[in-house]
């Protein structure tokens, strides 16, 4: 027992938690060989700090994205207010626009790094996890974004996950069907909450003439060869609604290939109105599911870096982040490890040979 108004030394802040034996090791396992996948495709691996300015941290885009979430401090040597990075990808960002912005077009990016937020969620409680990823830097196109999202399929196999499913979906659908039909701005507001509870009834009640073009996309969400089919036959008021339709159509064709020619087990479904509250995506995105896990274990799609490279021109990119918190208990329980107890005084040579043979060699005490 201890003194109430002391602290526990194993006493943590909430959403915090130390990850042991096994199951630390089963995470880098597993890192590790997620890296791998990513590294066969030709992405490479970067490591940024865990703080820095937070000029650069939060600019728009994913990092203003993340701004409620990232924990200040002050620099006690430049004076300056510094973040912890509660998400990699604008750190990935920024490497890309300055450190790599002479780099020829695309670029091929891939990281490992913990995060740590200010608030967990309901489904995920942790504040500070570990996100494994990639980013594709270079302008769209459909076999582009069909290569980021069989990747995070493919590491996730990799790794044993099963009864994989990627929902695709257009964030920035509705604002481009909005701006069409100049929906006014409060309008906007109650069919998005409208369209998020997918309460199809309180839409047909609704007078503005962009809810001619929601209640078909409503149905057309679901099973992903079903959807398209749907979309095909869809047309929508305004240039940028069409070819946002068009450039899901297209992805999921060469993602449909791409995952029969790799032989990945995996569902495709499209839910043309999901968004997952990420501000910054511009293009298809995706949500990652799997069996055993509650919640998404992954997400990623096309985005604006939020900076200018070098000439003046924005950066786009597209990629995905993995969560291990989620990950984890999902996994295949290892092996049973081949281990040899010795004795305190075995000498180094039979400790070798062991170890030569397999063996992890423990040596007894006394």
């Amino acid at each position: 027992s201890w003194i109430m108004s002391d602290i526990h030394p194993a006493l943590l802040p909430n959403g915090l938690s130390d990850l042991l034996p096994p199951e630390a090791g089963k995470e880098a396992a597993a890192t590790h060989m997620l890296m791998r996948e990513f590294a066969a495709f030709g992405y490479r691996q970067v490591k940024p700090p865990l703080v820095e300015f937070e000029d650069s941290l939060l600019t728009a885009g994913p990092g203003q994205a993340m701004a409620s979430q990232t924990f200040r401090l002050m620099d006690p040597v430049s004076r300056r207010m510094m973040g912890v990075r509660a998400d990699t990808t604008a750190q990935i960002a920024r490497i890309a626009a300055s450190r790599l912005s002479g780099e020829k077009r695309p670029l091929r990016l891939s990281y490992a790094a913990d995060v740590l937020r200010v608030n967990g969620t309901q489904l995920r409680p942790a504040r500070q996890f570990c996100q494994v990823g990639c980013e594709f830097i270079g302008a769209f196109s459909p076999k582009n974004d069909a290569e980021v999202a069989l990747l995070a399929l493919k590491s996730l196999s990799a790794v044993g996950l099963e009864d994989l499913t990627i929902d695709l979906s257009l964030p920035a659908l509705a604002g481009h069907i909005f701006d069409a039909e100049k929906t006014a701005k409060e309008d906007r507001a109650e069919i998005l909450e409208i369209l998020k509870k997918r309460d199809r009834e309180a839409l047909e009640k609704c007078r503005d003439g962009a809810v001619r073009c929601f209640a078909p996309l409503l149905e057309a969400a679901g099973e992903a060869e079903k959807a398209v089919s749907c979309l095909r036959e869809m047309r929508f008021s305004g240039a940028a609604a069409e070819e946002e339709v068009s450039s899901l159509i297209c992805v999921y064709e060469s993602l449909k290939e791409a995952v029969a020619v790799y032989g990945l087990k995996a569902n495709i479904t499209v839910d043309p109105l999901e968004h997952r509250g990420l501000t910054y995506e511009t293009g298809v995105s995706f949500t990652l599911y799997a069996a055993g896990v509650r919640g998404e274990v992954g997400g990623g799609g096309r985005y604006k870096l939020g900076m200018k490279k070098a000439g003046g021109e924005d950066d786009t990119a597209t990629g995905f982040t993995l969560y291990m918190d989620s990950i984890l208990p999902a996994l295949p329980k290892a092996e049973e490890e081949k281990i040899k107890t010795v004795s305190a005084d075995a000498n180094w040579k039979e400790v070798k040979t062991l170890q030569d043979q397999g063996w992890k060699v423990f040596r007894e005490e006394g």
